[in-house]
């Protein structure tokens, strides 16, 4: 059962920040509540998800409402997120250089290799899909843009953890939940290490069915101006059309080109 707490102090947030809305802090966190488990609930099942008291989630739940990101059933008295909460995401595709330079890029190596390419950044410890250009031999339909992945057993989180700084590469390992997906996923510290490294040497990297079965992909990271990473951009295909040294041969300098054409460096 989840934890209800009964004080509207509590907050993931840092109390010593003198900038940080609490209350914004707060609204984010009703709207996050809501995932493919939890995708209609009560106002008690949102102050349980998100630690508030039952006064403070029906203020925040109704306020959301009322600007259109909530919606509540009048029979079930259950909320649920509102289309409109989709123009978050789609200003950020709109406003988003990298998106913007990607795009272009995207959909020349979606007609030059007929496979799925993705575009993706990361977000702690796991890759985020920000533009997706799906085949017709896609296996995984449920994959979208803003679905998020762990990064240490995909290519494109290899791909940009490879440009991270050390310190910051070993606190995103350190901080994932490492474990196994499947009989091939590498859960070794050290082997993934060495897989990082690897991936840093020859500039792309690589995993194959490591989160699902029958998925193989390549990727390469994307630089900013500065030579810092800013994201990944990877194919995806069928381990049950290419074998894997065929997948490289044909597929890793395709990534290559496009990551150095999408970057800004």
């Amino acid at each position: 059962m989840e934890k209800q707490v009964t004080s509207d102090n509590a907050s993931p947030t840092k109390k010593s920040d003198p900038l940080m809305v609490r209350s914004v802090a707060k609204a984010f966190r009703v709207l996050e509540a809501f995932d493919a488990h939890h995708p209609q609930m009560t106002l008690s099942q949102i102050a349980a998800r998100t630690e508030m008291d039952l006064s403070s989630a029906q203020r925040f739940a109704h306020t959301l409402q009322t600007l259109g990101y909530l919606e509540k059933d009048s029979t079930t008295r259950q909320f649920e997120l509102s289309v409109k909460t989709l123009d978050l995401s789609y200003r950020f595709t709109r406003t988003s250089r990298l998106v913007d330079r990607a795009m272009p890029v995207l959909q020349h190596l979606s007609k030059e290799t007929e496979e799925t390419i993705n575009l993706t950044v990361l977000d702690g410890t796991e890759i985020v899909f920000i533009s997706r250009f799906l085949s017709r031999h896609v296996l995984h339909t449920d994959v979208t843009i803003g679905t998020r992945l762990p990064a240490y057993c995909m290519a494109p989180g290899r791909a940009i953890l490879s440009r991270l700084p050390e310190d910051e590469f070993e606190a995103v390992l350190a901080a994932s939940d490492i474990r196994a997906h499947t009989q091939n996923t590498i859960t070794d510290p050290k082997a993934l290490r060495e897989i990082i490294e690897q991936a840093r040497l020859e500039g792309f990297a690589t995993a194959f069915e490591e989160l699902y079965h029958g998925d193989g992909s390549i990727a390469a990271p994307v630089l900013g101006a500065n030579r810092k990473v800013m994201g990944a951009v990877s194919v995806a295909a069928s381990t049950l059309r290419y074998r894997r040294e065929d997948m490289i041969s044909a597929f890793a300098p395709m990534i290559l080109a496009a990551a150095r054409s999408i970057s800004f460096s």
